[in-house]
């Protein structure tokens, strides 16, 4: 499998569409190239030939003697395609399509035509829609910025043309060195997963920040995920978070953003550090790429001000960062370098009458403390402070907790002295900021992503399911051309999985009934069996807690009549007569064949409050039963699961595996778009769980298998 080393590191680059006119994008592409020291050749290529910056000009790819490994498109979208045509003809390897005009307008006919002719003669395309490239390991700025791209650790891979252009802006003034820029843009065929394998083993990326906007083929992404957060952080900002963003994203790119929450939840499970801002994302980025992994969890916050304190704690907090409150160890660490009406609790209080040696003292007395993995820095600007030995005060404690892999992070509050300070110290690369927010968050996206990097990655284990029973139960269904299965059709494939399921009996008249109810043992419920009716509440199908014989027949007229009114043609199978659980915590299970990322599971708080609550969380399959244990965490009510006030434990292994069975299903049936347990009833660890309503959809037709 190819790592895209000659798209990143070319030994030879047309640029079509190279101008003679300063003013367009096809001559800031050559120039850049050329200012930027780009290491190989370049061949400028325009129809009127000539000579452009010093270099000969070429009137067609055809003339160019030697092979090219990259060209870039910078023409008029119309002439794109039999430019594309001459380029496979010569055998270039990537095209970069610079021109905008195509699917994100609509345009997918010509988009796809010229995928076509590329991949037939062996050459992978880059865009359309995008603002081309740059890397540092042969100095190659083949993009249209106006800012110089300054060289470092940091690689950005980004889906809006305009922004990344913008972020080489802004990584200029924030001095955050890049190895690699690319803009996906329409992401035609080559798109991010393709990209990152490129990025996985290359030694001069330290960090990786990806700005996204819609995702094709989640399926493929993942993988590459998981593997790069196991060698280096990776930062994602996703746009389209709510209903409205997602479809200004979807008409800008022509891709479907999908449910936020599955973004979300699917880039935690990859170990990916989802940023809320472009903000947040670059000081994760500037951090993380020069902060130790730290030792241990225990960080202490060392101030000057007990508000600015209070702020810092709160946001540790929000952030998972646990505070060590050993009072002993504390005070033993700290009393030197506290005045006695300051406070060697944590958060440690040295007061406002701090001076830079009182903070020296203060700061270096955690990295000489073993219990110690972290610090937290509060700086409030005081009349006393001898600000003019800031600078050196902060640079002199941050290399000493460099040197002994301890991260720090510096939040300095105050007016022009400070800023000063701040710009200077941020210029070096040092994790100073001017609020308390981002010198936490910058410390819990450090904790979350060495909890990932160090978690052991246990097998995946495949469910024990009969496969060929439940494809047997779908070919009925699709025979009959039904989307869905019918009631004791989706019990069928609970038992082909092993999932618990209420004793049941299909009566198809009331003698069958009332004999089904005498066999089971009241109480009964009752459930209208009709391909034509899926909500039975809705339609008087279902009767709950039927205790003698006499209520199952009245019960049974009463569905049979209410159902008649409801829908006069509907086709009545029979009713249903299962036996009455007893009442437990009701959970729901479910997966959905998501279009961005394929099969996903879900679980949560069930019953008729599942919507109102939204209390689930969401995981790609297939997954470990590890992975399900954390999901199940998530969930605002996994308490009760553990059981309260005098409860039992209830059985948590139960819903893992039915979790895990039911991704299985959706998996291994690809038929099947969605199943949904609501409610599956779970008890106590010995009393196991029950699942007393499913619902299976199936796909439209039988030609989409």
């Amino acid at each position: 499998m190819s790592n895209y080393k000659d798209l990143f590191e070319p030994r030879s680059i047309a640029i079509i569409g190279a101008s003679h006119d300063p003013k367009k994008i096809g001559h800031t592409i050559l120039n850049n190239l050329i200012s930027g020291g780009y290491k190989g050749k370049i061949y400028p290529v325009n129809p009127s030939g000539g000579e452009i910056l010093g270099y000969r000009v070429y009137k067609s790819v055809l003339d160019i003697e030697d092979e090219i490994d990259v060209v870039s498109l910078a023409i008029p979208a119309k002439f794109c395609l039999d430019a594309v045509r001459e380029c496979a003809k010569k055998g270039v390897k990537y095209i970069q399509i610079i021109s905008s005009g195509f699917s994100e307008i609509g345009n997918d006919r010509e988009e796809r035509e010229i995928v076509r002719i590329a991949k037939e003669a062996g050459v992978r395309v880059m865009g359309p829609n995008t603002f081309g490239m740059y890397s540092a390991e042969v100095s190659m700025n083949l993009t249209f910025s106006a800012t110089p791209v300054k060289e470092g650790g940091v690689a950005i891979l980004t889906q809006s043309g305009a922004l990344g252009i913008a972020m080489i802006g802004r990584t200029a003034v924030d001095n955050m060195g890049l190895s690699v820029i690319v803009s996906t843009g329409n992401k035609s065929d080559l798109d991010e997963a393709d990209l990152l394998e490129y990025l996985e083993d290359h030694d001069r990326t330290r960090v990786v920040m990806m700005y996204i906007e819609g995702i094709k083929n989640g399926e493929k992404l993942i993988p590459i995920l998981k593997r790069i957060a196991k060698k280096k952080p990776l930062i994602v900002i996703k746009s389209g978070r709510s209903k409205r963003g997602a479809q200004a994203a979807a008409s800008h790119t022509g891709s479907l953003a999908g449910l936020d929450a599955i973004f979300d939840a699917v880039m935690k499970q990859c170990g990916a550090l989802r940023a809320d801002s472009l903000e947040e994302a670059f000081n994760w980025c500037r951090f993380l790429s020069f902060a130790p992994e730290p030792l241990g969890k225990r960080t202490v916050i060392v101030t000057n001000g007990g508000g600015i304190g209070v702020l810092a704690t709160d946001a540790c907090e929000k952030h998972n960062i646990e505070l060590y409150d050993d009072q002993q160890v504390l005070k033993e660490t700290f009393e030197k370098s506290t005045p006695s009406f300051g406070s060697t609790r944590n958060p440690i209080d040295i007061t406002g009458g701090a001076l830079a040696d009182d903070y020296l003292a203060a700061l270096t007395a955690p990295v000489d403390c073993e219990s110690i993995d972290s610090t937290i820095t509060l700086y409030c600007e005081t009349a006393t402070f001898d600000s003019e030995n800031l600078i050196p005060m902060v640079r002199k404690t941050y290399d000493r907790h460099h040197e002994a892999s301890k991260p720090v992070t510096y939040a300095i509050v105050g007016g022009e002295s400070v800023e000063h300070a701040i710009k200077e110290l941020s210029r070096q690369n040092l994790p100073v900021f001017r609020d308390v927010e981002p010198a936490v968050s910058c410390m819990g996206a450090l904790y979350r992503y060495s909890a990932y990097k160090n978690r052991k990655s246990a097998e995946l284990q495949e469910p024990d399911i009969d496969v060929n029973a439940i494809n047997a139960i779908i070919d009925k269904a699709m025979a009959d051309e039904r989307t869905f299965l019918l009631a004791d059709e989706a019990q069928d494939v609970m038992r082909a999985s092993g999932i618990r399921i209420p004793k049941s009996t299909i009566a198809r008249n009331l003698a069958a009934a009332v004999d089904a109810a005498e066999e089971m043992g009241y109480p009964v419920v009752m459930k209208v069996v009709s391909r034509d009716i899926i909500h039975k509440s809705d339609a008087g199908g279902l009767a709950l807690d039927l205790e003698n014989k006499q209520e199952v027949i009245d019960a049974y007229e009463a569905i049979i009549n209410n159902c008649r009114d409801y829908d006069p043609d509907a086709h009545i199978t029979g009713v249903e007569v299962t036996e009455m659980v007893t009442s437990g915590l009701e959970m729901v299970v479910g997966a959905i064949r998501d279009p961005s990322f394929g099969p996903v599971v879900m679980c949560g708080l069930g019953g008729i409050y599942v919507e109102v609550m939204k209390d689930v969380a969401f995981r790609s399959f297939p997954l470990n039963e590890e992975e399900a244990r954390r999901m199940l965490q998530e969930i605002k009510s996994y308490p009760l699961l553990l059981g309260v006030r005098g409860e039992e434990k209830k059985d948590i292994d139960g819903v893992i595996d039915s979790l895990l069975k039911v991704g299985s299903i959706l998996s291994r049936c690809d038929r099947i778009t969605d199943i949904e347990i609501n409610p599956i009833v779970v008890y106590s660890e010995t009393a196991g769980l029950k699942a007393l309503d499913v619902r299976i959809l199936l796909q439209h037709t039988k030609e989409e298998k």
